[in-house]
Parts: structure tokens; C-alpha cells; sequence
């Protein structure tokens, strides 16, 4: 049996008001001819399919030419769940409709969990894999709010209310397998926050959860699961040296930074129960480059792209201490008709004057909620003893408004 293992696909992202639709294109075939060369018999997509829960046309039209397509390649199954970016209902919506088609879509999470324990059959209708298709859990779906609760208890409920769920879905997993003649892999699908998850500043990352104490240890994870397919960190990475539990990251950068990232979809194959994980490299569809420097070296460095004949979007940081529109000018004369772009600029040493720290210019799209509303306390000379459980109280707030279905209201 072999799966294929992705997820954070974001379709709809935009990188500063660029779209990206031609990359996410190029993505989806690759991954559809990389199913194909490489006989995949399931495909497991571990959430936040669309950067939004409401998706713009284009970004549909991707997501459902991709599922027409799959059938072709010789893929059996689809399992995909949701991710907190997504609309449970949206998703949802056509899951009857596309099961002909073997694409099992969870949204949210169903009244009885043993629904969420899939059982897959191979060509002769005989079980070859168990799919604990779990989305992502929100605060609600786990954890009853009381009065007076803290911090720690509300932490410690969240974790409770995952921990349960998990192990009543991997439960009947292991009833359905246990009725069996013979064992066949048991996979479990999750987008969340495991505890010392790797993250990068600029992926757009979400805390989950009431100021992310929501972040599970691996061991609330049911024995029985053989591998566990993880999506929300956009950095590929193994869950507490478990090799057998890993994130397979987002497969295109979300920011500059993650362009310094290797990308990925991860192949699962198993031989009886045991899993073998092989890291398959996504193609750079588009090149994204962030160069620093004075106007010389960026200048030197924007040339020698320009005569490999690189088309990237460019995010450049200046350095010097004037004459940062004359930089901008020089560059966009120097890449006229070459299909490169700047994306966007940073003078850094303009921003260490007006904010007396070497830091980059920000705009408030930049900032994170939680950034805003520190300096919100700062301006308004909060005192220390208060800003603690202000900023609790706020990202409680700022969780029940990401988790919101807009589709469902």
C-alpha cells in the first residue's frame, strides 16, 4: 500500500497582493503526475486546502479539476479534512456527491467519531487501509467553556478533549481492523499544533486554540496509529523524533523566507503495518529571492540573476543610509522585459531611524493581532501586572473569530 501525504496547500494565497494561481496550477499537476509514476494508492490531504473560507472562483476551479483528474492517475482514494483556514460546511457541502468519485471530505467533526474511522477497500473490494480522518478540532467541538476558568485549566481541557477524541476515532479503527483476517495499516490525519513544533516568523501561522496552549504532546496520540499524517506547520518536520509521525509542510513557500525551505509531499509505503517515508522535492514553480545589501551589491546581485535568466519575485533590503527610490528605479530599469519583479522593499535603515532598533519598515499588514495589540498597551501605558491576562483574554477572542464559519451563518 502506498499513500501520498500533503497538506497547507492555501490555494487563493497571495504573496503582497501578488496571486499566485499559475503557481498553484503548476503544483497540482505535478502532484497528480507524481501520483501517477509513482502508483499511489491514497492520497491524504491533512488541511487548510484554501488560504480562506471563502475561496475565490479560480481557487475552486483548481480544487475541483484537480479532484476530476485524480481518477485518471489510478489513485482508489481521497481523504481530505479540514484545516482552520477552511470552511467546514464549505467543504463539506459536496462530500456525497464527490464519494462516488472515492474522495472522502471531513469538514468538521461528526456526532459519533466512528464515522470519522474510514475503511478502504483495494480494486477486489478487500479493506487495505484504515483512515482516521480527523480535522481540525476547534475549541468548541472539544472543550466546554466555564466560568471562572484559568488559563491552565482551559489548557489542560483542550488537551483532554483532543487526547479523547483521538483515541474514540482510533478506537474504532482499531475495532474494524481487530474484525479483520488479517491487519492492514491504521493512519490517522490531523491539523494541529504539536509541542515543540518548528514555525517561521513570516509563515502566517496561526496560534491555535486559546493562545496556542492547545500545542499536544505526541504521546495523546493512540498506540495503534501506524503513521500520522499532520498538517498547519509549514516546515516539514517529525513529530518527538517519530519518524512515523511527521508534517509534510506546506509544497509551495507562503512567504521569502520559506523559500529557503526544501518542499515537499511525503510517500508512505507500507509493508504489512510498517510505514517507509520517502521525502519527494516540490518544484520551484516560481522563484522567490530576498537579496540585502547597498545599492552596489544589490544592484551586482540583481545583474547576476538577470544573466541566468531568472524570472523571480524580489523582496530587496537597503542598506544604505539614501537614496532608496533611486535603488528602486535603477532596478526595475535593469529587469525591464526579463519577467522579474520587486515584490517589495525594505529600506532597513530608514526603519532603524523612526523606530530606534534595526528592524525592517512594517506595515500593519505585516503585524500579527498579537503584535497590534501590544503595542496598543505600550501606547496606552498598560501595566505589566495587566498585560498578561489582557493578552490571554485576547487571543481567547482572536481564536473564536478565526474559528468562525462564515459559510455556515
Amino acid at each position: 500500500m502506498k499513500l501520498i501525504h500533503t497538506s497547507d496547500w492555501h490555494l487563493g494565497r497571495s504573496l503582497y497582493g501578488r496571486k499566485r494561481y499559475d503557481e498553484f496550477e503548476q503544483f497540482l499537476d505535478w502532484l497528480l503526475e507524481v501520483i501517477r509514476e509513482r502508483q499511489a494508492e491514497a492520497l491524504l490531504v491533512s488541511g487548510d486546502v484554501f488560504d480562506t473560507g471563502t475561496p475565490s472562483n479560480r481557487a475552486q476551479e483548481l480544487y475541483y479539476r484537480f479532484l476530476g483528474k485524480i481518477s485518471r492517475t489510478g489513485c482508489r482514494h481521497v481523504v481530505i479534512t479540514a484545516g482552520n483556514h477552511d470552511s467546514p460546511t464549505f467543504l463539506d457541502a459536496p462530500k456525497t456527491l464527490l464519494r462516488y468519485q472515492s474522495v472522502h471530505v471531513v469538514g468538521g467533526i461528526d456526532e459519533d467519531p466512528a464515522n470519522e474511522a474510514l475503511v478502504l477497500n483495494d480494486d477486489k473490494s478487500r479493506p487495505e487501509l484504515i483512515v482516521c480522518a480527523v480535522p481540525y478540532l476547534r475549541d468548541r467541538d472539544v472543550r466546554l467553556a466555564e466560568a471562572g476558568e484559568s488559563m491552565d485549566d482551559k489548557a489542560q481541557k483542550m488537551l483532554a478533549g483532543i487526547e479523547e477524541h483521538y483515541k474514540r476515532v482510533c478506537g474504532a479503527a482499531k475495532a474494524a481492523r481487530d474484525a479483520l483476517d488479517q491487519p492492514v495499516p491504521i493512519v490517522a490525519m490531523g491539523h494541529l499544533f504539536t509541542a515543540g513544533g518548528r514555525t517561521e516568523k513570516e509563515d502566517g501561522v496561526r496560534e491555535l486554540y486559546v493562545g496556542g496552549l492547545g500545542q499536544a504532546r505526541p504521546e495523546i496520540f493512540p498506540e495503534e496509529i501506524d503513521y500520522l499524517a499532520l498538517g498547519h506547520l509549514h516546515i516539514p518536520q517529525t513529530v518527538g523524533g517519530r519518524d512515523h509521525f511527521r508534517y509534510s509542510g506546506s509544497p509551495l513557500p507562503m512567504s521569502f523566507k520559506e523559500s529557503e525551505q526544501n518542499k515537499m509531499v511525503l510517500e508512505v509505503e507500507f509493508t504489512g503495518t510498517q510505514p517507509q517515508v520517502r521525502e519527494l522535492a516540490t518544484p520551484c514553480f516560481r522563484e522567490l529571492k530576498r537579496i540585502r545589501g547597498g545599492h552596489d551589491e544589490l544592484m551586482q546581485a540583481v545583474t547576476n540573476m538577470k544573466e541566468q535568466g531568472s524570472q523571480a519575485w524580489l523582496e530587496l533590503e537597503y542598506t544604505d543610509e539614501t537614496g532608496a527610490g533611486i535603488l528602486l528605479e535603477d532596478v526595475k530599469s535593469l529587469i525591464e522585459g526579463t519577467g522579474m519583479e520587486v515584490v517589495r522593499t525594505n529600506d532597513l535603515r530608514m526603519a532603524s531611524r523612526i523606530m530606534g532598533r534595526e528592524t525592517p519598515l512594517e506595515t500593519l499588514s505585516e503585524l500579527s493581532e498579537e503584535a497590534v495589540f501590544t503595542r496598543c498597551m505600550e501606547a496606552r501605558s498598560v501595566p505589566e501586572l495587566q498585560r498578561e491576562e489582557l493578552m490571554d483574554a485576547f487571543k481567547e477572542i482572536l481564536a473564536s473569530i478565526h474559528e468562525q464559519d462564515i459559510r455556515a451563518e
